[in-house]
């Protein structure tokens, strides 16, 4: 898993059966306090996150395995919203 932030959207009105009704996010993975680092991709979002959100995002063949994204051809799946993130006793991030 990684982190990311979503920094947009997507629209696709065609697609992959298996997507549709599938809010697609634009995410740059992020470091611990939150900042962009990576070049922006497309994940599904499974959990409702919104722009501006540190996210946990998941790659691979573990993004086919939420309940969402089950046999679908996905690469790049949200999994989680993060509240805040701890590195050695500091509070690196904090959602507002």
């Amino acid at each position: 898993m990684q982190i990311a932030l979503v920094i947009g959207s997507a629209v696709a009105t065609i697609k992959d059966h298996a997507l549709h009704g599938r809010k697609l996010l634009i995410v740059r993975e992020a470091d611990v306090a939150g900042a962009p680092v990576g070049p922006p991709r497309v994940a599904v979002d499974t959990v409702g996150a919104g722009a501006g959100e540190l996210v946990i995002v998941t790659s691979g063949s573990s993004a086919r395995e939420t309940d969402q994204t089950e046999r679908a051809p996905v690469d790049l799946v949200i999994v989680g919203v993060i509240d805040s993130l701890e590195l050695g006793g500091t509070v690196s991030y904090r959602k507002q």
